[in-house]
């Protein structure tokens, strides 16, 4: 009976805690199924998010309007996009040709 509940209680405990990630390091974050996973990610000044489209055949962005990104910077299966996050704060993003139709969004938060 116990090595049943194992790996449920180590499920649950992962899902209670959110990523943070400490500076210097590469958080991945994998875009499939017309999602972010994980969509919301914490990680400390100066660490380093990547993107990786790992879509068959559909092309997303990762847009920042608050940061001044640009429409339009798409990338297509197998690309990704990196950015490294210098200040604290929250950064909403969103995959700007299917946030409305698939609500592809997520949040970057960066703490000290």
């Amino acid at each position: 009976m116990i090595s049943r509940l194992v790996p449920t209680v180590f499920a649950i405990t992962i899902a209670a805690f959110p990523l943070v990630a400490a500076a210097e390091d590469t958080v991945v974050v994998a875009v499939e199924a017309y999602a972010f996973v994980p969509a919301e990610i914490t990680i400390k000044p100066g660490t380093k998010v990547r993107w990786e489209n790992r879509e068959k055949r559909q092309y997303h962005s990762v847009y920042f309007e608050q940061l001044g990104d640009p429409t339009g910077d798409y990338f297509f299966p197998g690309e990704s996009r990196e950015r490294v996050f210098e200040t604290a704060g929250e950064f909403p993003y969103i995959c700007e040709p299917h946030w409305k139709s698939h609500g592809m969004q997520g949040v970057v938060h960066v703490v000290e």
